[in-house]
């Protein structure tokens, strides 16, 4: 038997392995938005620093803040099982229509969903869209510096024939079928899983996938982000006004 997806709902997956310094802007961002229909998976992919409590204490305190038909679901997983294993757990459990991804160190401008739906809705040849945004350093949010490296239109498909990255994975926003389609993250490209899984999304010769020009989502550099563990210096951070 096929899922059922809620019409108009965005399930929002966040996965967390000791993110506590930075766990207030996210989730406060998500309280921020002005879309309305909308649930937040929180997988605890076994954090050591305290991440699960302090998102359990956060759900508690703002409870009187989620308003009607909101959903906040979390899972700690028992063993950490990789970026890859703990999206694609969230997105097991998505029931949205729509899925749209959020790193924990990250936040979303008030109008992402909201703007991220409605093209969506209006565009139903594509399945997956991203925005364009800025990056600052953690501790200096008002510094926020814009990025060149993203592609739109019909550019898109052509960066990822020949193997390129052009949507930033923590902006996207799919349809939930895309998902029930094609599954999730794999490990295979370790490090990589984000580029892996817009690539298997993109179908060949066709126009699917897209980035909204507008700054919608804000990203935040700092010693531990996890891409710097497999490349250094994250692709994200390779072409923004210094």
């Amino acid at each position: 038997m096929s899922l059922e997806r809620v019409p108009g709902l965005v399930s929002i997956v966040i996965t967390v392995y000791n993110k506590l310094p930075f766990l207030k802007d996210c989730l406060t961002s998500l309280l921020n938005q002005t879309y309305p229909n909308w649930e937040v998976i929180l997988i605890d992919d076994a954090s050591t620093d305290g991440s699960y409590e302090y998102m359990m204490n956060w759900l508690n305190e703002n409870e009187p803040n989620l308003r009607e038909g909101k959903g906040i679901y979390t899972l700690r997983l028992p063993r950490n099982a990789g970026y890859a294993g703990a999206i694609t757990a969230g997105m097991y459990l998505a029931k949205g229509e729509f899925i749209a991804i959020q790193d924990a160190d990250d936040w979303s401008h008030p109008e992402r969903f909201a703007r991220q739906v409605r093209y969506l809705n209006n565009h139903p040849h594509i399945d997956l869209l991203g925005t364009n945004y800025e990056v600052f350093e953690d501790g200096s949010p008002e510094l926020l510096k814009p990025v060149h490296w993203l592609k739109y239109g019909d550019q898109i498909g052509k960066v990822y024939e020949k193997g390129g990255h052009c949507i930033c994975h923590g902006t996207a926003m799919f349809r939930g079928t895309v998902f029930d389609r094609i599954g999730g993250h794999t490990r295979r490209i370790e490090g990589a899983e984000d580029y892996e899984f817009i690539a298997k999304v993109i179908k060949p010769g066709a126009r699917n996938v897209d980035n909204l020009r507008e700054v919608l989502y804000y990203y935040r550099k700092h010693p531990k982000q996890r891409s710097r563990d497999y490349f250094g210096k994250p692709k994200k951070e390779q072409d923004y006004d210094a």
